[in-house]
């Protein structure tokens, strides 16, 4: 039998054949289109790598710590952007020894000024470079800061900080690189520092370990002197400081004192009761502005007030001031251990604010030293009180006056997490002027950890284990699904 050819039958085996090459076309159009669109986006991103790349650290690394570790503050650029002078900042280290977050820190002043320049020492190399500047053993990351015939070094230990937590029995670590790279600027840039002028011969402490460190770190010069052998405060203070006496001043110191405000000066006082009683003559140089001492020393009544069941150990209350302010948005409590109380008329001269009172629950025991009891008793003074003022003396002159001699003891400071010296040192810099370097504080390193009861850790592991894991799934088998019953309707 012949085979039947039928008219138009190739036709229609193309005809069939053509949606598909039609398909095959469009697809093959797409994964052209798919490769190019592919290739633009990877030559783009290629080339913001590179454009990335070239960028200074500053504008590409991006801090998150919470203690803002890896920032540099606005007192620092401040410092910086006023620089005339060049500044070097050698990097005393052994190659593959370098402290990423000390490289990390000095790249930022590297790039923030054009006066600034890092040069890297290695000891190894350069054994005795570092002889010229200290006779300490030097540890590797310490750094000299140097500008002209004025240098500062500033070793390791004094980058990172340890120090007893005695509320904790622990050690709390901080990082103060950026704090003493911009003091030691400021300090190799400016001959004339602020002067701290220190009163003796009335059995004055030496300051406080943490108190004399923080005024070095601050480049406040401190000299020592007596006004029994003056006739006036030399010209050259720029404050006075009187410590924690454990005598009273003379008349003669006392109306010194007076002119010495009246006519433009700054005084800081921390003084409390003494076992003598009370320093009448010192704390007469604030009578002309109402401000009058009490008898005795200050006992708080209520709980909230006084800290370690220690009813002397006052945790006053803290008024909105610029001396103030810093421990107030940051939620800090002053310590002040054995003070003396402060009541304020209102009727003197200047202008008085009450930094720092205690509650109405509070009284002042005449005994003092001799207490036996921490109950109210006759002849107990009500209170409340102040512990700490500041005072505008007209003419420029200030004064500020804390009614505690140990509030600044390291023990007390440590209790209160830095708050007194922070408090103290913020009165201070109003003293003797503003200076962007002196209010960069250590950040911490200590973790911060995340502590929840039981019942929330076991619903959190019934989520994270049972309940999201199945829901994921059961998602995915929906979209699944829905595919299918899709391409099964096409």
């Amino acid at each position: 039998m012949k085979n039947l050819k039928f008219p138009g039958g190739g036709r229609k085996k193309e005809q069939a054949r053509e949606p598909q090459r039609i398909k095959n076309h469009v697809a093959f159009q797409g994964g052209i289109y798919s490769l190019t669109i592919t290739v633009i986006v990877l030559a783009i991103l290629v080339a913001l790598n590179v454009l990335v790349s070239a960028l200074p650290s500053t504008y590409t690394n991006l801090d998150i710590s919470s203690s803002k570790l890896y920032s540099i503050t606005s007192n620092t650029k401040a410092v910086v952007n006023a620089l005339e002078d060049d500044v070097t900042i050698y990097w005393i280290v052994q190659s593959g020894e370098e402290d990423e977050v000390v490289e990390n820190l000095l790249n930022k002043y590297d790039s923030l000024s054009e006066h600034i320049d890092v040069s890297k020492k290695n000891p190894d190399v350069f054994p005795t470079f570092a002889e010229q500047y200290t006779d300490e053993e030097v540890a590797n990351n310490s750094l000299v800061v140097e500008c002209g015939e004025r240098s500062r070094y500033i070793s390791y230990n004094d980058i990172y900080l340890s120090e007893a937590n005695m509320s904790t029995y622990s050690y709390e670590y901080s990082f103060d690189g950026e704090g003493a790279i911009t003091s030691a600027i400021d300090y190799v840039v400016n001959e004339e520092q602020p002067q701290l002028y220190l009163l003796e011969g009335h059995g004055e402490r030496e300051l406080s370990g943490v108190f004399a460190s923080q005024i070095e770190k601050e480049n406040i010069e401190t000299t020592t002197f007596s006004l029994l052998n003056e006739d006036t405060v030399p010209e050259e203070a720029d404050a006075i400081l009187i410590y924690a006496p454990s005598s009273d001043i003379s008349g003669e110191e006392r109306d010194l004192l007076k002119e010495y405000v009246q006519n433009g000066g700054k005084l800081m006082v921390l003084a409390g009761p003494t076992e003598d009683g009370t320093l009448e003559n010192l704390y007469d140089v604030m009578a002309d502005y109402g401000v009058e001492p009490q008898e005795g020393i200050v006992v708080e009544g209520d709980r909230e007030h006084y800290a370690f069941q220690s009813p002397y150990i006052l945790l006053p209350d803290i008024a909105s001031h610029e001396i103030t302010d810093p421990l107030l948005e940051e939620t800090y409590y002053a310590i002040l251990p054995v003070a003396q109380g402060m009541t304020v008329s209102g009727a003197g001269e200047g202008t008085v604010t009450e930094l720092l009172t205690t509650s109405e629950s509070s009284f002042s025991k005449i005994a003092g030293y001799s207490l036996t009891t921490y109950e109210k008793e006759d002849g107990d003074i009500d209170g409340p009180f102040s512990v700490a003022v500041s005072i505008d003396c007209g003419n420029e002159g200030q004064i500020v006056w804390f009614s505690s001699s140990d509030f600044l003891e390291d023990v007390y400071n440590s209790y209160s997490s830095g708050a007194n010296l922070d408090l103290t040192m913020n009165a201070l810099s109003s003293l003797v002027g503003e200076n962007d370097a002196v209010s960069i504080r250590s950040k911490s390193l200590n973790y911060s950890y995340l502590t929840i009861s039981d019942s929330v850790s076991t619903v959190l592991k019934q989520l994270m284990i049972g309940v999201f894991p199945l829901a994921y799934l059961a998602i995915g088998g929906v979209i699944i699904l829905r595919r299918r019953r899709r391409n099964e309707a096409g």
